[in-house]
C-alpha cells in the first residue's frame, strides 16, 4: 500500500503549479512549500503538475527544480516529480555506465525489471530506447560493469515480460519447484538454464505458488538455499526473487544498509523511500518494523536532516 498523504480538498494541478512556481521565485526558495505540495501527490497528480507547469509556464518543473535546490535535497525531489518509468531508465543508466558494477548497481535493474508491474518495465524500457538511442537489453547485455553469470541473468530479467494475470497451474508449480530444487539445492548451481528460464518468464503468481511448492517439498525457503550457494550471482537471484514476489524484502533491506554504518548511502535510500511511495511503502515499513525491531522514521531521522529529511518523512507517512 501507498503512503502519500493526499490532501482533501485536492488543489487543482494549475494551482499546484501556480504554488510551486510562487515558491522558487524570488530571492529564495520555499523548500518547505515544495514539500508540502511534491510530497503530498500521487504519482499520476504529480504528471498533471508537470503537465500544467510547462503549459502555464513554458519551462520545465524538472529543470526548475534542477536549478532551484542543491544536494540530496535536489536529488530526491527530482527523482520524485520525474515519471516512474523515466526515473527507472535514467538510474539503470547511471547503474549500466560504472565501469565495475556492484551488488548495489545490479539492485537498481533487478528493482526495475522485478519490483513492478510488467507494464512498468515495458514502459522503462520504452523510455530508455528514447532517451539513450539503443535498447536496454542491448546495454546491458553490452557492460562491463557486471561479469558473467550475473550479466546473463541481468539480461533475462531486463527482456523478460510477464503475464500480469493472477492464474496459477498447479501441476507446473510442483514441476518447476523440483526442477529449482535439482539445481540450487542438490546441485547448487543457481546459474543453471532452468532456473533462469524460470524465474524470468513466469508470473509473479505462478513463481509464488512455485516458491510454496518448493518449501513443501524441501522444507526450506528458496532464498535460504540460494544464500547457501555462496556467490555474486545467487545474492541477486535472491533479490530478484524478493523482488518478484516479497519486495517489502529487499526493499527494507536496502532502507536499512544505507543507514547502517559511519556514512549514510542517500542515493539508494532515496531511491527506494521515493520509488516506493505510490507502491507498497507501508507494506516495507511493517517490514521493517518485525525484522530491524525500529521504524524506518526513526531510523531516518537519527540519519539524515534539513529538507532532504523533510521530503522523506512527508513521503514515509506516519507510523504506530
Amino acid at each position: 500500500m501507498a503512503t502519500i498523504a493526499v490532501p482533501t480538498p485536492l488543489p487543482s494541478p494549475d494551482a499546484d503549479a501556480e504554488s510551486l512556481r510562487n515558491a522558487m521565485q524570488g530571492w529564495g526558495t520555499d523548500e518547505k512549500a515544495l514539500v508540502e505540495i511534491l510530497g503530498r501527490r500521487t504519482a499520476a497528480q504529480r504528471a498533471e503538475i508537470r503537465r500544467a507547469y510547462a503549459s502555464v509556464y513554458k519551462e520545465s518543473l524538472l529543470t526548475r527544480l534542477d536549478s532551484e535546490l542543491s544536494s540530496h535535497f535536489q536529488k530526491a525531489m527530482i527523482l520524485l516529480t520525474t515519471d516512474p518509468a523515466e526515473r527507472d531508465a535514467k538510474l539503470v543508466r547511471a547503474a549500466l555506465e560504472k565501469k565495475r558494477g556492484d551488488d548495489k548497481d545490479a539492485w537498481v535493474l533487478i528493482e526495475a525489471s522485478c519490483a513492478s508491474t510488467p507494464d512498468h518495465l515495458i514502459a522503462v524500457r520504452r523510455v530508455y530506447r528514447s532517451l539513450f538511442g539503443c535498447s536496454l537489453e542491448e546495454d546491458v547485455a553490452a557492460s562491463s560493469a557486471f561479469q558473467q553469470p550475473l550479466r546473463t541473468l541481468l539480461v533475462s530479467l531486463v527482456r523478460s515480460y510477464r503475464c500480469a494475470e493472477e492464474a496459477v497451474d498447479a501441476d507446473v508449480a510442483r514441476l518447476e519447484a523440483a526442477t529449482l530444487a535439482e539445481a540450487i539445492w542438490r546441485k547448487k548451481q543457481p546459474h543453471a538454464s532452468e532456473v533462469l528460464r524460470i524465474v524470468s518468464t513466469r508470473s509473479k503468481s505462478q513463481l509464488a505458488a512455485t516458491f510454496q511448492c518448493y518449501k513443501e517439498e524441501h522444507g526450506s525457503d528458496i532464498e535460504q538455499d540460494i544464500n547457501n550457494c555462496s556467490s555474486q550471482f545467487a545474492r541477486m537471484l535472491k533479490i530478484a526473487v524478493w523482488c518478484l514476489t516479497s519486495p517489502e524484502k529487499h526493499f527494507a533491506e536496502v532502507i536499512r544498509y544505507s543507514i547502517l554504518g559511519l556514512g549514510t548511502d542517500e542515493d539508494a535510500l532515496t531511491r527506494a523511500i521515493v520509488s516506493r511511495a505510490d507502491i507498497d511503502l507501508k507494506h516495507i515499513k511493517e517490514e521493517y518494523k518485525v525484522r530491524f525491531k525500529t521504524t524506518v522514521t526513526k531510523d531516518v531521522v537519527g540519519d539524515c536532516s534539513g529538507y532532504y529529511l523533510d521530503i522523506l518523512l512527508a513521503l514515509v507517512g506516519s507510523e504506530d
